[in-house]
């Protein structure tokens, strides 16, 4: 399969780096290549990020493009861009290209204009999820993996013990294509909670407020949520 990522930060970074390892072929997009691979000072996401041209002469095979042009080659398509700017990503990205696609939203609207903690926008009466479905109505969204660190998406036994993963989205088949993906990120069968249709984001996207606050007061990412009895 040919993934196209939508984003360059470190959950783009890590999730490629997951499918190259299982066989796939991966291409990033962002907007401009040639801006992104000369930066050379750290990513100022409030945790240090490497440059990407250091992460990419660590995977020489992953191609950097356009949105447009990851867009187009891309057979699925992963949402890996800051919420607040995922849908002018995807405007840039050509609706041409994403008409019919499977688009494995896994981005969080945080809003960090406030400073610390950052609040969410869209919330409450909308998600990111379902304002990407509406503004593209050809993509086939599934909102999933945006309840954890990226390393925990692509290596669910970072976590100890039972920890669940969401599913969100209009389309079925879409649906059963991206738990085959998460099955082959490790994730149990019985880890993987499919919550309904895409209006379901708002409330697995409203979890990262209290996400935050964990992360803060255990000094680290490595931890999920465990549904009791489901």
């Amino acid at each position: 399969m040919r993934y196209a990522i939508l984003g360059t930060g470190i959950v783009g970074r890590t999730v490629a780096a997951r499918l190259v390892s299982l066989g796939h072929d991966v291409v990033i997009g962002t907007r401009d290549p040639a801006t992104t691979l000369a930066r050379t000072e750290p990513a100022a996401t409030g945790v240090p990020v490497p440059p990407y041209a250091s992460w990419r002469a660590e995977h020489p095979q992953v191609e950097l493009l356009t949105f447009a042009e990851a867009a187009r080659q891309g057979e699925v398509l992963v949402n890996a861009t800051g919420g607040r700017v995922s849908i002018d990503a995807l405007t840039a990205a050509d609706a041409g290209h994403l008409e019919g696609k499977v688009l494995i939203d896994i981005a969080n609207p945080l809003d960090f204009s406030g400073g610390w903690p950052p609040v969410l926008d869209p919330v409450n009466t909308d998600s990111l999820g379902e304002l990407i479905q509406r503004t593209f109505p050809g993509l086939r969204v599934v909102k999933t993996l945006n309840t954890m660190t990226s390393a925990v998406m692509v290596e669910p036994a970072r976590v100890s013990g039972d920890h669940n993963v969401f599913l969100s989205g209009d389309d079925e088949d879409a649906k059963k294509e991206v738990r085959e993906l998460l099955l082959s990120f490790g994730w149990p069968e019985a880890s993987i909670l499919d919550l309904g249709g895409i209006q379901t984001a708002r409330g697995v996207e409203m979890v990262l407020p209290i996400w935050l606050q964990l992360m803060g007061k255990f000094g680290h990412a490595d931890f999920n949520f465990h549904i009791q009895g489901a």
